[in-house]
């Protein structure tokens, strides 16, 4: 239960944009989980960085990205990224900017499950539950009969469509 509590709060200080402290209390949970996984590590400073860009404290994100995700500029799966993100400091308003989808709730979202999956596999415990896996597998199942069979099947399950009948 208490495990469960703090990988509560480490993905609520991902949402809530509160990078570093996730990646502190990430840390204390397992030293090397960030270590092995420096995908997930690079969007946890990537989510500071943002941060940083739409409180309009430029200097301060610019002297963080030298110092914290420059090192990951060596490494050619970053490159791009690293681009999209440094290309919010030219925008007055990040939010209109080209990249406005690496300020959205979603992004975050996006890396705050990448997180939670990655704190789940470190301790051990499977990453999806019973029923994510189902609907994963009866997705594919339903796409696979679709591609065979040629015919008109039903749309692909959707949980939120589901809900709402």
């Amino acid at each position: 239960m208490e495990d469960m509590e703090r990988r509560k709060r480490i993905i609520n200080f991902a949402l809530e944009g509160n990078a570093l402290g996730a990646i502190e209390l990430t840390e204390q949970l397992g030293h090397d989980l960030l270590v092995k996984n420096t995908e997930l590590h690079f969007d946890l400073l990537s989510l500071h960085f943002v941060n940083l860009v739409c409180s309009r404290k430029c200097t301060e994100a610019l002297e963080f990205a030298q110092t914290k995700l420059t090192p990951f500029g060596k490494i050619d799966k970053y490159v791009s990224k690293l681009e999209d993100f440094l290309a919010l400091l030219a925008y007055e308003e990040p939010e209109k900017s080209p990249m406005f989808h690496l300020l959205s709730m979603d992004y975050r979202q996006q890396v705050a499950d990448s997180l939670n999956r990655a704190i789940l596999e470190h301790a051990n415990v499977p990453s999806y539950t019973a029923m994510e896996r189902l609907i994963q597998q009866t997705t594919v199942v339903r796409q696979c009969l679709s591609q065979e069979t040629g015919k008109d099947v039903p749309p692909p399950f959707s949980l939120k469509d589901f809900l709402r009948s």
